[in-house]
């Protein structure tokens, strides 16, 4: 579905290039607002949005649509580069720090104290935006009345890109590299004027390598409590508006906050990937600026606007497709809950029998589990943003390097909704282990299609916190909830659950490979079977996506993903390539040339888990005139059954002559992970 361009609002914008935001401490922060031309004579709310990815030449050309189409309508749109970020003074050394927090307060403050606000503030953000405004609002500013958070998460350590039950996942190296690359980027000349180099040396200098601390940090201590609302809901007692979709990698915490926070709360789910739902594949796209007006008219201007009334939480329910790497659109239709989780609803239990998956318990025996360490390479992507490939692709492949069990062809429609879970009586033959569960849609013809899946490293069985070896050959039971979804499974399907020991590139291998003996008589699979309510079809429909204008820009190059899977008969070895590249433009405005590509590089051997290494390399280039700045970054994390390896580089050139090059070399002990 197209996105129609607005040009003609209420209220003309004017925008601010560059305001300085002084901190406290004398930090200055760049900030560009867009805000009502009369806004000093009719004072407004003020929106924030406060990231690190640069919004000179990062975030430029989705800024202006969405954060002018709000000034249009009569609010103060605010978006603010962070310490250490953009053009902003001082230095970013990790994600979510108190600092972080603290500065966004300061920031919140000095936008109601404003002339041309009328002292109420909201917060919103997708991603680094959607969890520190979650983070921020348990600061209780006392201007901020309510936000919006998308594609983010409450719990820091067991649903963000770091870690899955326990496991290392390798999104969480992609993703340092990735700031790894931002870090290196220097403030803009025509901004900071000559300071420019100092800064971006001192940049340079201290460039912090995230993967290293977050690989040090394995299990769920103090570093992930710190920014993980889930710690204490009551601390967060503005209004949140929770967005996601079922593709992306955050859904999960939608229906857990709707379940914990105190105050006033809503949740909407759709087919989306990590993007906001007016610009975001797979569809439908919807009116999500006028959905985020009606919420900041309810709670920045006190307008009735209904949204109050509606159900707590809104949701795509997805029909079955065939399994493809990308999808336009997904079919299905809109439902809702007016309180999660929903009173009364039981789930269906279904036990594990015999290779199927059967309503009533079976005769017991057991299963061997022992997967090949390549194992999850049909996966796709972690967290997709809606780019060509990125989904899982058919799952036989994968299917037949595990343990499945199938239903008999349905005889009626099914439809599911919430979290699977997954409950295994096992023996492990090593001390350290990890069960991958997968929930598919099989066809009549055997294709199998991705529904959801989880990951538990079997020493967190009992605890994040407090992990505990296995004793081999000792008798666990252990539970297994996967991610939330809403699914149909049609007549003449079957559900299949499919069991592996291995999720590779996904997560990182075990130290030691071995066998799972999983029970079959004492273990099942609990479905949150949703009956279709008659209340759905009443939903009120969304309006059609809609926008500002895009900032001016000719693209050079368009970006995208290209992802490729080899296998080494003779050696066992698996890798699995990722060419990623972004969009290559020219900003007029600024006669700013940007690009940037990288490569990931996933390499498995089916018989050594040491043989385990991710790769990323990186190279940015912003170019004006004469000035040319070109970073290469580098990051390799391999393994030893007893350490994570890590390798990285930074090397930064003005024009060709190299002004910096740093070298990491850490080992990390491996505990239980």
């Amino acid at each position: 579905m197209s996105i129609r361009t607005v040009t003609d609002f209420p209220r003309r914008v004017r925008t601010i290039d560059t305001e300085w935001i002084e901190l406290g401490d004398g930090t200055r922060l760049a900030a560009k607002i867009w805000l009502p031309e009369d806004a000093e004579a009719s004072p407004v709310p003020a929106i924030l949005e406060y990231l690190p990815y640069r919004r000179r030449d990062g975030t430029v050309l989705r800024d202006r649509q969405m954060h002018a189409y709000f000034a249009g309508h009569g609010y103060a749109s605010v978006r603010v580069d962070m310490r250490g970020s953009g053009d902003s003074d001082g230095l970013l050394l990790d994600e979510y720090l108190p600092q972080e927090q603290g500065d966004a307060v300061e920031v919140i403050a000095w936008l109601a104290a404003q002339p041309w606000c009328s002292g109420t503030v909201g917060m919103m953000g997708i991603s680094w935006g959607g969890f520190n405004s979650l983070q921020v609002a348990s600061q209780r500013p006392p201007a901020l009345k309510a936000i919006i958070t998308a594609c983010s998460t409450d719990d820091r350590y067991a649903d963000d890109c770091h870690y899955m039950g326990g496991c290392l996942l390798n999104n969480s190296i992609a993703w340092a590299s990735t700031m790894f690359a931002f870090g290196a980027q220097p403030p803009d000349p025509a901004v900071v004027g000559e300071r420019w180099r100092a800064m971006w040396l001192k940049r340079l200098e201290n460039n912090p390598l995230m993967a290293a601390s977050w690989i040090e940090h394995q299990h769920r201590d103090s570093f992930w409590k710190q920014g993980s609302v889930c710690e204490d809901y009551s601390r967060v007692t503005a209004a949140v508006y929770a967005v996601g979709g079922w593709a992306d990698g955050y859904s999960n915490a939608i229906p857990r906050m709707l379940s914990g926070l105190p105050g006033p709360k809503k949740g909407l789910i759709g087919p989306w990937a990590h993007a906001y739902p007016h610009d975001a594949n797979p569809g439908p796209r919807i009116g999500f600026l006028q959905e985020a007006l009606r919420w900041w008219d309810f709670w920045l201007k006190g307008k009735d606007t209904g949204i109050m009334d509606e159900p707590m939480l809104r949701a795509w329910m997805q029909e079955s497709v065939p399994p493809a790497t990308t999808y336009p659109e997904r079919p299905g239709r809109w439902i809702a809950e007016a309180a999660w989780p929903p009173a009364g609803r039981q789930p269906r239990i279904l036990h594990l029998d015999d290779r199927r998956l059967s309503d009533r318990p079976g005769k017991g025996g057991s299963v061997i589990v022992a997967s090949s360490l390549s194992t999850g390479v049909t996966f796709g992507e972690w967290c997709p943003y809606g780019l060509a490939g990125e989904l899982p692709s058919d799952q036989r492949p994968d299917d037949g390097r595990s343990v499945c069990f199938d239903t008999e062809p349905l005889a009626e429609h099914v439809e599911i909704f919430g979290a699977p879970v997954v409950e295994l009586e096992l023996a492990s033959q090593k001390p350290a282990a990890m069960i991958a569960v997968r929930l598919e849609d099989v066809g009549p013809d055997g294709a199998s299609t991705l529904v959801t899946y989880g990951l538990l490293n079997l020493a967190h069985r009992d605890s994040h916190e407090h992990p505990q070896a296995l004793v081999p050959g000792q008798t666990y039971r252990i539970k297994v909830t996967l991610n939330d979804v809403a699914q149909a499974f049609p007549v003449g399907h079957r559900i299949r659950l499919a069991l592996a020991t291995s999720h590779w590139p996904i997560a990182w291998p075990s130290p030691e490979t071995g066998a799972l003996t999983v029970f079959t008589q004492a273990s099942t699979l609990a479905l949150p079977v949703r009956a279709p309510l008659p209340g759905d079809a009443d939903l009120r429909a969304f309006a059609e996506p809609e926008q500002a204008e895009t900032e001016p820009h000719a693209i050079r190059k368009l970006g995208g993903r290209n992802r490729s899977i080899t296998e080494d008969p003779m050696t066992g070895d698996v890798t699995v390539t990722v060419f990623r590249e972004r969009a290559s433009y020219h900003l007029p405005a600024i006669d700013l040339n940007f690009d940037a590509d990288t490569r990931e590089h996933y390499r498995i051997n089916d018989a050594d888990p040491s043989a385990a290494s991710a790769e990323t390399r990186s190279t940015w280039r912003l170019a004006r005139g004469d000035w040319r700045i070109r970073t290469e970054t580098a990051t390799r994390v391999s393994c030893t059954p007893a350490e994570f390896v890590i390798h990285a580089t930074l090397d930064a050139f003005e024009g060709e002559e190299k002004v910096a090059g740093r070298v990491w070399e850490k080992k990390i002990p491996r505990r239980l992970v």
